[in-house]
């Protein structure tokens, strides 16, 4: 090819169009962004035979390295039109066609790839962004990446694709610049990143143990530096699913990681975002080893949040979904310290904590759990729930705790009687002392108060 001062001309067979692209730098290392830029039309492959279709097809992914300008809305319109009309026609060459995914090819396609998702993203506008309550920031080259992401989904998926060619160019290095864009604010992004690097873990052996370590890299930071992350409930995601692939007996690693990077993740204040996925996560691996159910839930209530009603409700669902996969003899283990926990949150002035807490007599599996360990149970929840139905200002709470009660009495009569009997001589004696304390209470102040008639003479010493 021929390069002059005003651009590049490449040649090409009869049937193409010249390609010519104006105040182009040739680059391979970084991406092609500029404001103007012209790129001539090639030929659609309908009418350019069968035998130079491949050659047009590495041409086509050459031409959509070009990067453009979508801050400037009014810029480029037509140059924009034909990438995304091109984009379009490389998504259907993998879709439908056969024979374009040459050994040559493998290396265009990440190259186009990378130099279009690949870029420094954007700082939050402001750092009171409140992914709860704020709109995300969409990205402006939504229009080209959407087909670059669904270009590059179904070139994975591709009969034709062979994991020992792409291996050489899909790398560490190219993970690792996948990940960071996890944290784009853009959720069109995350969910195509999600499916990518999903496709990449299963088809690429040798990267499986990257990605976990890098993940869980990024998770690590997240709880104890930034607690900043757009990405978590879609790296989460994924997660779930490795976890469900894990082999038995789970290595010690991967329990390395349950104890030490996903418990932790509960303590961050964005639990919210992510915290359907976590709770996932935590069951799959309760599920592929009962064993873990004790220092999970030791973990939990480690971590139990304190002031934060709504973190309470999330904690109180998460743990009922763990008693509903959990084995009898694992829930003797932990039944204690989870019941006192449990008899706190029916004791919360918040209604909807008490309620969450109250619903577990609903579940058919825990009322089994706890109908043969009422005798421990039983115990533990007893004042709280009888000094409840007395004092709580709810009525709707009030009659969830006449539900359980009823429950237990069922359960356990004799000991219910026992509780009771004990429950109100207890508090006989509390009220006489209480009595007790008021009365010597009076009398200092009865005391006091002739001291300070004296010292003032008002009556005689």
């Amino acid at each position: 090819c021929r390069v002059c001062h005003s651009g590049i001309r490449i040649k090409t067979p009869a049937t193409f169009f010249c390609l010519h692209i104006h105040t182009i730098r040739d680059s391979v290392a970084s991406p092609i962004r500029n404001t103007r830029c012209w790129i001539m039309r090639l030929s659609h492959s309908s009418y350019v035979p069968a035998s130079e279709q491949p050659e047009l097809f590495l041409k086509k992914l050459q031409q959509c390295c070009t990067v453009f300008d979508f801050m400037d809305t009014l810029s480029d319109l037509k140059m924009k039109e034909y990438k995304r009309s091109t984009l379009n026609e490389l998504v259907d060459y993998v879709t439908v066609s056969r024979g374009y995914l040459t050994e040559q090819a493998y290396p265009e396609v990440v190259k186009m790839v990378s130099h279009n998702i690949f870029r420094t993203l954007p700082p939050s506008d402001s750092n009171e962004f409140d992914p709860e309550e704020d709109e995300p920031t969409l990205e402006a080259s939504w229009p080209h990446l959407q087909l670059v992401y669904e270009f590059f989904i179904r070139f994975l998926e591709s009969q034709e694709f062979q994991p020992s060619i792409a291996k050489k160019y899909i790398d560490q290095k190219f993970v690792l610049q996948l990940l960071e864009l996890f944290d784009s604010e853009d959720p069109r992004e995350r969910d195509y990143l999600k499916t990518v690097l999903h496709r990449i873990y299963g088809k690429f052996l040798g990267l499986r143990a990257f990605i976990r370590k890098q993940i869980n890299n990024i998770f690590l930071r997240f709880v104890y530096e930034t607690e900043h992350f757009n990405g978590v409930a879609e790296l989460l995601e994924i997660l779930g699913s490795i976890i469900n692939g894990f082999a038995l007996p789970l290595k010690a690693e991967h329990k390395q990681f349950l104890v030490k990077v996903l418990i932790p993740l509960h303590t961050v204040r964005s639990l919210s975002l992510f915290h359907a996925q976590l709770a996932y996560c935590i069951v799959q691996f309760l599920e592929k080893d009962p064993t873990l159910t004790e220092p999970v839930i030791r973990g939990l209530l480690k971590f139990w949040p304190k002031t934060c009603s709504q973190k309470e409700v999330m904690f109180l669902g998460e743990l009922e979904e763990i008693l509903d996969v959990i084995e009898p003899t694992q829930f003797v283990k932990i039944q204690e310290p989870l019941f006192k926990q449990i008899s706190r949150c029916v004791s919360s002035p918040h209604f909807q904590v008490a309620e969450r807490a109250l619903y577990y007599w609903n579940n058919e599996y825990i009322m089994s759990l706890i109908e043969e360990n009422s005798s421990v149970i039983l115990p533990i929840m007893f004042a709280s729930l009888y000094r409840i139905s007395k004092e709580h200002w709810n009525p709707a709470i009030v009659a969830l705790v006449y539900n359980v009660l009823k429950a237990f009495m069922e359960m356990n009569s004799t000991l219910f009687d026992e509780l009771t009997a004990t429950y109100k001589s207890d508090r006989q004696r509390e009220k006489k002392k209480e009595k007790e304390r008021e009365e010597l209470w009076k009398k200092l102040e009865d005391l006091e108060l002739k001291r300070g008639l004296r010292s003032d003479g008002i009556i005689p010493t």
